[in-house]
């Protein structure tokens, strides 16, 4: 039996009472006493996840950009300043999402951050696809990583490190910059306002602490799911994964269709998706009957079956949510198999929740 990896952030998690679990191979909290209590704080207050477990890999050489091009359905020629960042599906050749992942520009030309469950095959399809590019790819595994998210995540980060605040305030959405050995971007996985910061390893238990003296909770895995999926954000191996198309996952304003001669891997099976018609969209469900929605309940509609990606009690709207992925046609009412029971629900336009409110009608 293979031992779990640890961050440089195991020992804060023990000091802080946290539950400690198998994350793709990674021991990491769960929570730290409460999910629910986690959850409500980083909606009404801010949070910090411990997100080491994620893979950061520089991008660099004279042919970064024209490599990225090739690798990923959008375009990072949209990067146009130092510190932009760009959201994308990485396809197969069959037009299937690898990964999602973030994209820097930066001084060094790129720095990616994709997932920590799918470090193996990423960093192996982004090697293979790399040989006839004049590219070099370094994986930073020294480098740890904190997600600090909420209402007050700003204000407090700044507390617990001022030296940052200059920086942190200089930082539009979805923009990161360095700063020396840090590097700091205003990204997140939460629908809330916030900051994810690399550091060095050495120095992530002395920014925990100082974080929660200035007043930010630890925040399990846990509350990260259930807020991911009030935001409507993806999740490998729930909405995508190698055989769903970006246009099946909601992923469709992420591709890049020009310019027209951009020839990214998968390009030509999506287009031909794109132009018959997709035959499955995703949506977010409101049930409306009894019970919880799950992931892998059927969902009946007039137009055929779908399935339901991700489902969960949502601790802010205080009701079930899921994401589904149905017919295109589907629309209105549904039902899902909850059990053996089918229990009215209805299509809503997501995210559920953004900055602490309810956004669908």
């Amino acid at each position: 039996m293979t031992a779990l990896q640890r961050t440089p952030l195991f020992e804060a998690h023990v000091a802080a009472g946290g539950k400690l679990v198998d994350f793709a191979g990674w021991e990491l909290p769960i929570h730290y006493g409460s999910q629910l209590k986690e959850h409500d704080t980083v909606r009404s207050d801010a949070g910090v996840f411990d997100v080491s477990h994620m893979t950061v890999v520089d991008v660099t050489g004279p042919d970064a950009t024209r490599y990225l091009q090739h690798l990923l359905a959008n375009d990072v020629a949209k990067l146009g300043v130092e510190g932009k960042a760009l959201y994308s599906g990485m396809l197969n050749q069959r037009g299937g999402v690898i990964d999602d992942l973030i994209v820097y520009r930066t001084a060094w030309d790129y720095r990616v951050v994709v997932n920590a469950a799918t470090r193996t095959k990423d960093l192996a399809w982004m090697r293979e696809q790399a040989v006839t590019f004049h590219v070099e790819l370094t994986e930073r595994p020294e480098l740890a990583m904190l997600a600090i998210q909420g209402p007050q995540a700003i204000a407090k980060t700044k507390a617990a490190k001022p030296e940052l605040a200059a920086l942190i305030d200089s930082l539009q959405v979805f923009q990161g910059l360095p700063a020396g050995e840090w590097f700091v971007a205003r990204t997140g996985y939460t629908g809330e306002d916030g900051l994810e910061i690399m550091l060095p390893g050495n120095e992530a238990i002395a920014f925990w602490n100082a974080l929660l003296v200035a007043g930010v909770a630890p925040t399990g895995l846990g509350a990260r799911d259930t807020l991911r999926l009030e935001a409507g954000m993806n999740l490998y191996g729930h909405e995508m994964d190698d055989h769903v198309s970006p246009l099946a996952a909601g992923m469709g304003w992420t591709v890049a269709w020009n310019p027209p001669e951009r020839d990214f891997i998968g390009r030509k099976v999506i287009e031909a998706e794109k132009a018959n018609g997709p035959a499955f969209k995703q949506v977010g469900l409101v049930l409306e009957g009894r019970g919880v929605l799950r992931a892998g309940q059927i969902v009946k509609t007039s137009a055929g079956d779908g399935v339901i990606t991700s489902g969960t009690f949502s601790p802010t709207l205080k009701l079930s949510i899921a994401m589904a992925r149905v017919p295109s046609a589907a629309a209105g009412t549904v039902e899902v198999d909850i059990r053996g029971k089918l229990e009215p629900a209805r299509i809503v336009k997501m995210p559920f929740v953004r900055n602490g409110k309810q956004v669908f009608e």
